[in-house]
């Protein structure tokens, strides 16, 4: 395949209708399937999750739900003995087809992981890193502009303006996790994918970014991996229970706390499992 120009692929990539539909169906997955090596970790999952919502996925350790997560924007890729079959769409398009650069859609789909991870740069490159290698600055001033927008949209602007050029490490950990969800809003991702973020933080910082989450989802596509069920209580409208490597339950997230259908996501929530 001979990639367009960067800027031009990431548009092509993000050619939406400006008018959202709120109830509309984001991301689409099929008969999804996941094996490492022999071990079949995903078992034929199908979900339609909504556009400009917070989805959270809930289970038990190694149920599948971070798995599942990372084929949203091919991370599995990155592994070899990792297969994935199966249909998954964004807007209708088979992120799987061999015309997708994997690199393009992650700036469509962006990632925020367990532990915040800075880049080893200041406060401005980390944040200036994904606009530059998919070109979507013509400017200083242009990046500039990219920089102070995702630092607002993540809460974290007016704790760090005044020192930019300072390293993104020297924040604390509830200051790099922001950092790290601006590093991934810089892109003008329209899929925010979350992997535990607030697993490493303390409950002043939790609180801050499920704060940030639901104010995300009024651009974003929010799905969020989480252990704690009071954290998919508070910040999701759907929630998708796996257990054993399959979608167990999936529905509006009231429903699924307080009149589960299916007795194993009734067990989760009391304790009996998990």
């Amino acid at each position: 395949m001979v990639n367009p120009p960067k800027g031009e692929a990431v548009d092509d990539l993000r050619a939406i209708n400006c008018d959202v539909d709120t109830n509309a169906t984001k991301i689409s997955a099929r008969g999804v399937q996941v094996h490492y090596g022999d071990t079949h970790a995903i078992k034929d999952v199908d979900v339609d999750i909504k556009e400009r919502s917070v989805t959270a996925f809930i289970g038990p350790s190694g149920c599948g739900k971070s798995t599942f997560l990372r084929c949203i924007n091919r991370m599995n890729d990155t592994i070899d003995i990792c297969r994935v079959a199966g249909d998954i769409r964004i807007d209708g398009d088979d992120i799987y087809d061999r015309s997708i650069d994997p690199v393009q859609l992650r700036a469509r789909v962006g990632m925020v992981f367990q532990k915040p991870n800075p880049f080893p740069k200041s406060i401005y490159d980390n944040v200036a890193y994904g606009p530059k290698i998919h070109g979507l600055a013509r400017s200083r001033v242009e990046m500039d502009e990219i920089v102070e927008r995702s630092l607002r949209r993540a809460a974290i602007w007016d704790e760090v303006k005044d020192r930019l050029h300072a390293p993104g490490t020297g924040l604390s950990g509830g200051q790099q996790q922001r950092l790290c969800i601006a590093r991934a809003v810089a892109t003008d991702p329209e899929v925010l994918l979350m992997d535990e973020p607030c697993s490493a933080l303390d409950p002043i910082a939790t609180a801050q970014i499920e704060e940030l989450i639901d104010t995300l989802r009024e651009k974003y596509t929010v799905v969020i991996v989480t252990h704690s069920m009071q954290q998919a209580a508070r910040v999701s409208q759907k929630t998708a229970f796996f257990h054993l490597g399959s979608l167990v339950e999936y529905g509006d997230t009231d429903d699924i706390f307080t009149n589960p259908r299916d007795s194993r996501t009734e067990s989760y929530i009391s304790g009996r499992i998990g």
